[in-house]
């Protein structure tokens, strides 16, 4: 039987790595997308195929152009997971119109142009699972998170409308929110110096809930699944 395709956008250290392994290990074959073309460093299974392409989410023309190409050279994806982000926090002094413009594109504009392709496809045939890797700022805004949380904000709202759009199709939409401080290299060094290891949420465990998603009966779908490391004041 032909492995299923799971469509990575947003492929890189930390959590793309994550779901790369997560659904290389549930079966399926892989076409990773990021603006770096990074490659997939996990362990591959026995007979499974995997694609890497540099791609910018934030540009509809090239995020299209590569989205036809995996199809045509893959097949269209049976999993859908986007996980492009652009992490730009900062005040109103600290960030231009530019910036706030970037951090909307990647986080919402990248998201709009991946469900016109993959998954209006999935649509017509009645099946497929969209996952979107969303984050607490888009429930509520910080002085910090002045162009980050209206990004998240209107890219949860644009899944839920997803949801409501492709759920009666047969198309699974749903969206990760994420409460919590992923555990990579980088977060540790910049946001969470010298914190315990169970402070950080496991970006393989967020992986796990994923595949899970995928599984879910139509009868009792999710669409808004929250995760939190057990310690974090919500």
């Amino acid at each position: 039987m032909p492995r299923p395709l799971c469509l990575i956008i947003g492929h890189g250290p930390g959590l793309g790595a994550a779901y790369a392994q997560a659904f290389m290990d549930a079966g399926y074959d892989l076409a990773l997308l990021s603006r770096s073309g990074a490659r997939f460093e996990g362990r591959a299974q026995p007979g499974a195929e995997v694609a890497a392409s540099p791609c910018d989410a934030a540009d509809p023309a090239a995020l299209s152009r590569v989205l036809d190409q995996v199809t045509r050279d893959h097949g269209p994806p049976e999993v859908m997971i986007y996980n492009a982000d652009l992490a730009m926090f900062g005040t109103l002094d600290d960030l231009d119109e530019a910036q706030f413009e970037q951090s909307w594109q990647v986080a919402a504009l990248g998201l709009y142009t991946a469900a016109r392709k993959p998954g209006r496809a999935m649509a017509a045939r009645g099946s497929g699972t969209i996952i979107v890797s969303g984050a607490t700022a888009a429930t509520r805004g910080q002085d910090w998170t002045t162009a980050f949380a209206p990004a998240k904000a209107a890219q949860r709202i644009l899944a839920q409308s997803l949801a409501k759009q492709l759920g009666p199709k047969g198309v699974h939409v749903a969206y990760i929110l994420i409460d919590g401080v992923i555990d990579t290299a980088d977060t540790r060094a910049d946001f969470a110096k010298g914190k315990p290891d169970d402070f950080f949420i496991q970006p393989a465990r967020i992986a796990d809930t994923a595949v899970m998603l995928t599984r879910q009966d139509r009868s009792a779908w999710s669409f808004e699944i929250d995760l939190r490391p057990f310690g974090e004041t919500w």
